[in-house]
């Protein structure tokens, strides 16, 4: 593996977390083929071209520990009517020329047929990363170590309740941005944004040299704005999620350039 293979994904990552030109990266999450392929691909161009610098792309999964109702039903909706692992990464094919894409998977998606396989296809799919949920840091270097060999950063997650100890392993072995987990819970909207969110990400930043981006909870230009006066990144999704349901490529432009203006330097 030569090192520019293995830092290829962290590499465009980071690139996008410094270029940005807002305070800071946006980054949509979409539930891969919802509630269409040719729809969740459109809403992805939608979206970078109001303003998303990073998507996240779902994978949809059976047993979506992470997820709240509104992207558990996208999932489910999906799986419904025969969305495949396959469908999603050639909606990432679709889009990764334009903007870094992370793709959120669960494990049993990831070693089905072995960790170095999905990597494998992953990055020929374009992507930058991975995002899986649930694998804890502990089970976490077999997984690492074939997104290294193919040029893909697995990025970590970090809770509000892990360990001072525990965040300094994660931003060690950091690949891309740490995904800051804003709230105890599963995803969905919010009407406030956690008091104790400032502290976390400083202690998240202390303990690494990656961006670090703020995901759970977020769902307006004015909590956009907030978190991204504390963090690198800001991460939507149930919000963007429900637009794709309710209207389509049209209203996750609208979502996204809303959250975009909210993170204007202006």
């Amino acid at each position: 593996m030569s090192a520019v293979r293995a830092e290829q994904g962290a590499g465009r990552i980071e690139a996008a977390f410094a270029s940005h030109g807002k305070r800071a990266a946006l980054m949509p999450y979409l539930m891969g083929g919802y509630p269409s392929v040719e729809v969740s691909r459109a809403a992805g161009e939608a979206a970078i071209d109001a303003g998303a610098d990073l998507i996240e792309l779902g994978i949809p999964f059976s047993d979506p520990l992470a997820d709240g109702p509104v992207i558990h039903a996208a999932g489910t909706a999906a799986l419904t009517a025969g969305v495949t692992p396959a469908d999603v990464l050639g909606i990432c094919a679709a889009l990764s020329a334009r903007v870094p894409i992370a793709l959120m998977v669960y494990a049993n998606v990831v070693l089905v047929d072995g960790a170095q396989s999905f990597a494998d296809r992953a990055a020929a799919a374009g992507a930058a990363g991975l995002i899986v949920p649930d694998v804890p840091q502990e089970e976490a270097p077999a997984v690492r170590a074939a997104c290294d060999a193919a040029g893909l950063a697995l990025i970590p997650l970090v809770a509000p309740s892990s360990t001072p100890a525990r965040v300094t392993e994660i931003g060690r072995e950091a690949r891309g941005f740490i995904y800051a987990v804003s709230l105890a819970g599963t995803t969905g909207e919010r009407a406030e944004l956690p008091p104790e969110l400032p502290q976390l990400v400083e202690r998240v930043r202390a303990a690494t040299s990656v961006p670090v981006a703020v995901g759970f909870g977020i769902s307006t230009a004015e909590q956009a704005g907030s978190v991204g006066e504390l963090a690198d990144g800001v991460i939507v999704g149930s919000r963007v999620v429900r637009a794709a349901g309710e209207g389509g490529a049209e209203a996750v432009g609208a979502v996204v350039a809303d959250l975009a203006e909210g993170l204007s330097l202006r």
